[in-house]
C-alpha cells in the first residue's frame, strides 16, 4: 500500500471512531417535550413543598443537586430537582 492510502485509512479510523464514540454522549442528554409542556414542567417550583426531589416520580441523578429523570417523562434525563409539574405527588 501506498503513504496515501495508509493516510486516508488512518483519518477515516480516526474520524470514524471519534463519531462512535460521541454517540453515548448525545444520548444521556435527553428531553421528553412533549410531556413535559402537557405537565406543566418548569425548572423552578414556586412551592418549595412540590419541587422534584420531593416527589414520587422522580429518579436522582448522581448525586443530590444534578439533574435526574423522572417515571413520568420516558427518555428524560434531564429534570430538575428544584423543579416541578402538575402530575407532583409527594414520596411515602
Amino acid at each position: 500500500m501506498t503513504d496515501c492510502t495508509n493516510k486516508t485509512r488512518r483519518t477515516f479510523l480516526k474520524i470514524g471512531g471519534m463519531a462512535v464514540a460521541m454517540i453515548p454522549v448525545a444520548a444521556f442528554a435527553a428531553k421528553n417535550d412533549a410531556m413535559r409542556t402537557a405537565m406543566k414542567y418548569t425548572d423552578t417550583a414556586a412551592d418549595p413543598a412540590k419541587k422534584c426531589s420531593t416527589c414520587m416520580h422522580f429518579v436522582p441523578g448522581k448525586t443530590p443537586a444534578d439533574r435526574g429523570g423522572c417515571k413520568l417523562f420516558p427518555g428524560d434525563t434531564e429534570v430538575a430537582p428544584n423543579g416541578t409539574c402538575t402530575a407532583w405527588a409527594k414520596k411515602p
